[in-house]
């Protein structure tokens, strides 16, 4: 064993991608759980399906294509929930059915399942490739820098969004921002841990550090603990078990909210 793995370019390439990964998901999932939007993350990964067969169909990166779509879907989401149309989650069921009905039609046409798709819908490390670094590395940028510059407006909605309305705030603007960026972190995860998944990165490391009970800041600073070792220690024991890299990386997840929760009980 030892330093052996790192013999190996893709998982050097897989563990490039899944720090960058780690780090961006709890800054966006920390926000949608305390806004209770968890079921935003698990719809926007089944859209994030429909550009993945795309891709797939049409000979294109599938990430790409992923990205257009599920940024797409997202504005249509809420401009619905917004226009209060359908009622409360009524309008994550509509698009997180329609996108799954919409994936196994386009992927019918693209003559069934396949290697390729099963690695994007569980995730595999083996996918990685140096554009998709780049790719992903663009991206957590972008969503970086627009965390920095509505840091205090997300923070402001999330705790009271009545207040930061009446106070000036564009909360419609920020609402959108918000799941954009989580469009956005869906996208950029599918090689690491799978559209079927994602929304679990998006969201137990933030579950497990609420549990410690800490200020919002340690809550994000133990997130991002979490997720990075979850990341990290999932794709190493992957490879030496030969396991899926997404499922092992959410196992360990899993274990360590188990123990977390019975320390806090004793």
């Amino acid at each position: 064993m030892g330093l052996d793995i790192f013999q190996y370019s893709f998982i050097v390439r897989g563990l490039e991608a899944g720090i960058i990964v780690a780090l961006i998901a709890p800054l966006i999932g920390i926000f949608l759980v305390l806004r209770r939007y968890s079921l935003i993350a698990d719809t926007l990964a089944h859209v994030s399906l429909v550009g993945v067969a795309l891709g797939l169909l049409l000979g294109l990166n599938p990430i790409l294509t992923a990205i257009a779509i599920t940024v797409i879907a997202s504005l249509g989401i809420e401009r619905l929930r917004v226009s209060k149309r359908v009622y409360g989650e009524s309008a994550l069921a509509l698009f997180l059915s329609g996108s799954l009905a919409l994936a196994i039609i386009i992927l019918g046409l693209a003559k069934g399942f396949n290697t390729n798709l099963f690695n994007y819908l569980f995730g595999s490390i083996v996918t990685v490739t140096n554009g998709d670094i780049y790719v992903i590395a663009v991206l957590a940028f972008i969503v970086l820098v627009s965390l920095s510059l509505f840091y205090k407006e997300l923070v402001y909605i999330t705790f009271d969004e009545e207040s930061a309305q009446v106070n000036g705030i564009r909360t419609h603007l920020i609402n959108m921002v918000l799941i954009m960026l989580a469009a956005l972190t869906v996208s950029l995860s599918i090689p690491i841990v799978g559209v079927l998944l994602i929304s679990a990165l998006l969201v137990i490391p933030v579950l497990i550090a609420l549990q410690l009970k800490t200020s919002f800041a340690k809550t994000i600073f133990y997130a991002e603990i979490i997720s990075l070792f979850s990341v990290i220690a999932g794709i190493v024991i992957s490879f030496y078990l030969n396991l899926a890299t997404g499922g092992t990386i959410v196992l360990v997840m899993l274990i360590i909210f188990v123990v977390i929760t019975f320390i806090k009980k004793r």
